[in-house]
């Protein structure tokens, strides 16, 4: 096995049998300002989340002019856009000259700071500041910038989003042969905010990843509204989950439609602390809280009529009724108990123990 099975990031760390770690994806939701990113970092701590991340890249290298005015309009979550794609880009880019500012104020936060990388330069940049690089969806063909990536020697959470399994596995394979630590993240890239989207989001996705890379760390990148899919994704094996965060849903800008907003975030983080201690260990057992109800739900063989000390049991003599204390016969071992002698006397009604039977 050529990947680690779990992952450390910062003072975290990222497995099967550890708390789901929890990506606020502020990406544009700082609308260009400096200290609104801050804020958000704040309100992304205070909601339960355990890292904020942005977004770094620079219009002129992520989008092209001309093929964007190529096209007959804007389509998908762009048609609502009222500036061109290119302007929208260069609008709400993380700015690189608050990278200082932005990890002082997760470190005073006392939360990790982690941003998707869109350019060789942007992952030089802060191959040395983050924790984990994560790669957005639309560059996982972009096999340039993943391996870069991976040579850095980071953790490295790979998003899979419009991708078919030929795409995921180039990606892994590339990833893998520089780097042990990989996050596989399910994902479904339409931004619409549409329940309809529920129908695609296809979180058996990540049972056929657990299948081809049996062990691997796995995550869920999600885009639809409320936590209802991140809730399906930890209770198969999602581990890492990303959602974009906002403090106003309806603010204008690209994300803050189908962003979580302060409220809904710490509703989806405590969903997913109660589901994390529903999902147990998967031992069939009678649990520590379990032992009084057992007894009073259970039934016992009880005796129908007082019955002296060396009486052989007969069926007539026996029913099952509840309760069931410890040391009773349960109405499973009736077979086991027919033709035995009672050592002692019973009185009608009191349950059969098995130190009664010689």
């Amino acid at each position: 096995m050529n990947y680690d099975t779990s992952l450390r990031i910062g003072t975290h760390e990222i497995a099967l049998d550890a708390p789901t770690y929890f990506i606020a994806d502020i990406a544009a939701n700082h609308d260009g300002d400096l200290e609104r990113a801050k804020d958000l970092i704040w309100k992304s701590k205070e909601a339960g989340a355990d890292c904020a991340k942005f977004q770094h890249f620079v219009a002129g290298k992520i989008v092209s002019k001309v093929g964007f005015e190529g096209q007959k309009g804007q389509v998908s979550h762009q048609a609502k856009w009222k500036k061109s794609v290119v302007e929208v880009y260069d609008q709400y880019h993380t700015r690189r000259d608050w990278t200082d500012e932005l990890i002082e104020t997760c470190r005073k936060a006392d939360i990790h700071f982690m941003t998707t990388p869109y350019d060789i330069e942007a992952v030089d940049m802060f191959r040395d500041l983050v924790p984990a690089f994560k790669i957005g969806s639309g560059d996982i063909t972009f096999h340039e910038e993943v391996e870069h990536i991976a040579k850095v020697g980071k953790p490295v959470l790979l998003a899979t989003g419009a991708a078919d399994m030929k795409d995921v596995e180039d990606a892994t394979a590339l990833i893998l042969r520089h780097n042990r630590q990989l996050c596989l993240m399910q994902c479904n890239t339409n931004y619409t905010g549409s329940l309809e989207n529920f129908k695609y989001v296809n979180l058996r996705v990540l049972l056929t990843f657990a299948a081809r890379w049996p062990g691997m760390v796995l995550g869920f990148s999600d885009h639809t509204p409320g936590h209802s899919a991140v809730l399906g994704a930890v209770a198969l094996g999602a581990r890492v989950v990303e959602k974009h965060f906002t403090d106003d849903n309806s603010r204008e800008g690209p994300d803050h439609s189908f962003a979580l907003n302060p409220v809904t975030w710490r509703a989806m983080v405590d969903a997913t602390r109660e589901l994390e201690a529903a999902l147990g260990d998967g031992v069939k057992r009678i649990e520590a809280n379990e032992t009084e109800t057992v007894v009073i739900q259970r039934r016992a063989l009880r005796v129908k009529s007082d019955l002296a000390a060396g009486t052989t049991i007969s069926a007539n003599d026996l029913e099952a009724l509840r309760p069931c204390p410890a040391g009773a016969v349960s109405p499973d071992a009736l077979a086991r108990v027919l033709g035995k002698k009672l050592s002692v006397s019973k009185d009608a009604g009191k349950e059969l123990l098995w130190t009664d039977l010689a």
